[in-house]
């Protein structure tokens, strides 16, 4: 019987010892941690995306209580995970949006977004004569399609409001949360096409992971600019 993965989200005390306690309490409930993420560090606080490998058949509600056994630890999300968390996985996508060919770049970032940005799915959108046209979109996508966005154009990345009119209704069954940012050459500093982001089920996006985002969608609008 093969493994399965989890990625958790935690908030843990930023104190000497307090990772260590956390590996010791998964590895007691048979937990193997693969990887570690450090997401974002506060005053007396850390958030790390740790992804562990448990027996198929174990429920994850029992890493949830061995992680939050450690004094200072609180889970924030978890869910199914393949593969292990890559250091470098920005800089990699951005040279295989660079080498492949024109027409293919948005493509390239949609389909490896997901992976990259640990998202349930990625589009790129811009509003048309007749609601939202979908001009790119990872296999994951939605099938319910956007009659409207109220965040176009836009300038920035950011998380956007889960609640909004705008949002479809599946999508707010799936409590899916959601991140947009600006894709292609912007004109008076705003875009017209978003590089869309939803993450089902949560967790919501921390302020550093928009940073992320931000830093991500610059550096391809500036190689699609280049092209």
């Amino acid at each position: 019987m093969s493994d399965v993965s989890y990625l958790l989200r935690v908030y843990l005390a930023d104190r000497p010892g307090s990772l260590g306690l956390l590996a010791v309490s998964l590895g007691s409930v048979g937990a193997d941690i693969l990887s570690l993420d450090v997401v974002e560090r506060g005053e007396g606080y850390a958030v790390d995306d740790i992804v562990v490998e448990v027996a198929r058949g174990s429920l994850p509600d029992t890493l949830i209580t061995a992680a939050e056994n450690v004094d200072g630890v609180r889970v924030d999300s978890i869910r199914p995970y393949t593969g292990v968390l890559e250091t470098h996985r920005e800089l990699e996508l951005v040279d295989e949006i660079a080498s492949a060919d024109g027409p293919r770049r948005l493509q390239v970032l949609v389909d490896n977004a997901p992976r990259v940005l640990r998202v349930s799915w990625s589009t790129i959108i811009t509003a048309g004569g007749d609601g939202v046209i979908q001009l790119f979109a990872s296999s994951s996508a939605p099938e319910t399609r956007l009659t409207r966005v109220d965040f176009l154009p836009i300038g920035a990345a950011t998380q956007l409001d889960p609640d909004a009119a705008w949002v479809p209704q599946s999508w707010r069954d799936s409590d899916t949360r959601m991140a947009a940012a600006p894709v292609g050459v912007a004109a008076d500093g705003v875009a017209t096409k978003a590089l869309l982001l939803g993450r089902s089920g949560g967790p919501d996006f921390r302020p550093s992971e928009i940073a992320r985002i931000g830093y991500l969608s610059r550096i391809v609008t500036t190689v699609l600019a280049l092209s």
